[in-house]
């Protein structure tokens, strides 16, 4: 499904390279869940939001089903990770003006799909996160927990093969975490959503099928778990 090629970022700074990733090689099979680990500054971060289409590599390709996705024009990149991509931030970015309903909707907007289509696909995703009560709720009137499963749902509303999420619990209590994270479990066991997960949480990363460490900005090891 995803094949990275050589993928290195630097930042040119005092006519000299900071590198943040160094020719990382990496494959990622359909239904895996893979959770990439490394200490602050590895270059987890960077390494997912290339992923996501939210940063440009250095040097290297990403291809997604053999598709050449550093060779796509904007709007074609545009249009690529609106139909395949969801992703879930650590700090939510959920639109503090819309409301649940609408937050989870707003993928689906952008996908111009049928209102009726949008209906029913909200209502699921309200009723799999148990937060049916809350459609009619704002961001600030929610706590993180509930905040981060608004953040799950919008990132599936539009049905992506791949989900990516960077630190998904950084934010939360524990049980809260909890309840994110067996969300994932769900996903990956039931749907057989890819998911690549970016975390410090050693329980965390147990929910992946693999791990992936990084260090100084390249991979270090690449187990199954």
């Amino acid at each position: 499904m995803i094949e990275l090629t050589g993928i290195s970022k630097y930042y040119s700074r005092a006519l000299r390279k900071s590198w943040v990733l160094r020719h990382i090689d990496l494959s990622i099979q359909q239904g895996e869940f893979v959770s990439i680990v490394g200490p602050s500054g590895s270059g987890k971060s960077t390494l997912l939001n290339i992923m996501g289409l939210l940063d440009e590599p250095s040097g290297g390709t990403y291809a997604f089903d053999g598709r050449p996705v550093t060779e796509l024009s904007a709007n074609e990149r545009a249009t690529f990770k609106r139909e395949e991509i969801g992703i879930v931030f650590q700090a939510y970015h959920l639109l503090d003006d819309l409301t649940v309903y609408e937050n989870i909707e707003t993928p689906l907007v952008y996908q111009k799909r049928p209102g009726a289509e949008r209906k029913a696909r909200v209502a699921e995703l309200l009723d799999r996160f148990g937060i049916v009560a809350k459609k009619d709720l704002f961001p600030n009137q929610l706590s993180g927990g509930q905040q981060q499963l608004v953040g799950v749902a919008r990132a599936l509303a539009g049905r992506p093969r791949l989900l990516l999420a960077d630190e998904p619990t950084g934010n939360l209590h524990s049980s809260q975490g909890e309840v994110v994270m067996e969300a994932f479990r769900e996903l990956h066991e039931n749907d057989g959503v890819t998911i690549v997960q970016v975390t410090h949480s050693e329980p965390n990363a147990a929910f992946g099928t693999r791990t992936v460490e990084l260090l100084d900005g390249r991979v270090v090891a690449d187990t199954a778990t």
